[in-house]
């Protein structure tokens, strides 16, 4: 193994936003963090700062929407390391159409595109990266970033395609918990709340370091025996 560290995490969407703020703070427990990124030059400025920092931030090109990029970025994985801890599927898309449409008027090329990114892409990268997940020795802990948008107790006719994908991506939770009991491995997702990121837009009231506590809780500190759950300020919530 090439990293410094023994503790590994993988965070998808990781060159801004939440999945920026979350490696971060991986990075200062002592991960090593794969931190990756379909955009090649803001996915390596963002490892470099942290690098720069003294942390183990290695950018890792993938992108999530294209099956053989994932399989790229597996290979270059597995020239620097040996097992996963920690898989933080964050990557995720909001197309602007979506925010104003009823889901009588929703294209179904926005909702396929949307399902690509949301939910199919995570399904990809949890598949191909269960082996090393498999060689974690203290268990390994996947951890899909979601919406209270997606809860069937808050579901309204408003942003269709991103509340479908959200809804899709508690499922695949779910199914993947119980897929692989006897694994040793955690499979959550978490609602960090209305966070002040690119989506989010700034009028959100939660800044990125409060939006990163929860998921970094479940990947760190949180018993492996929690798994298929939804959760929200360190709280199991409703589905």
């Amino acid at each position: 193994m090439n990293t410094n560290h023994e503790k590994v995490a993988l965070v998808t969407g990781a060159n801004r936003g939440l999945g920026k703020e979350i490696s971060k703070q991986l990075c200062a427990k002592g991960y090593a963090v794969f931190m990756a990124s379909r955009d090649i030059e803001t996915g390596r400025e963002a490892a470099q700062k942290l690098c720069d920092q003294g942390y183990e931030a290695i950018f890792l090109h993938m992108d999530v929407t294209d099956p053989v990029s994932i399989k790229n970025a597996y290979g270059a994985f597995s020239q620097k390391a040996d097992h996963l801890d920690v898989l933080i599927n964050n990557a995720a898309v909001l197309e602007e159409t979506d925010r104003s449409v009823s889901i009588v008027r929703l294209s179904i090329e926005s909702l396929e595109r949307t399902l690509k990114t949301n939910l199919i892409g995570p399904i990809i990268v949890v598949q191909d990266f269960l082996p090393f997940l498999e060689k974690s020795k203290e268990g390994g802990r996947i951890i899909n970033m979601t919406s209270d948008l997606g809860a069937l107790a808050h579901m309204k006719d408003s942003y269709p395609a991103y509340s479908l994908s959200k809804t899709a991506l508690h499922a695949m939770t779910r199914q993947f918990a119980a897929g692989l009991v006897g694994k040793n491995i955690a499979v959550n997702c978490v609602n960090p709340g209305w966070v002040q990121t690119r989506m989010g837009g700034p009028n959100a009231n939660r800044s990125l370091e409060n939006g990163a506590q929860t998921p970094v809780w479940l990947a760190t500190e949180a018993p492996l025996q929690e798994t298929g759950k939804f959760w929200k300020d360190k709280r199991e919530v409703p589905w």
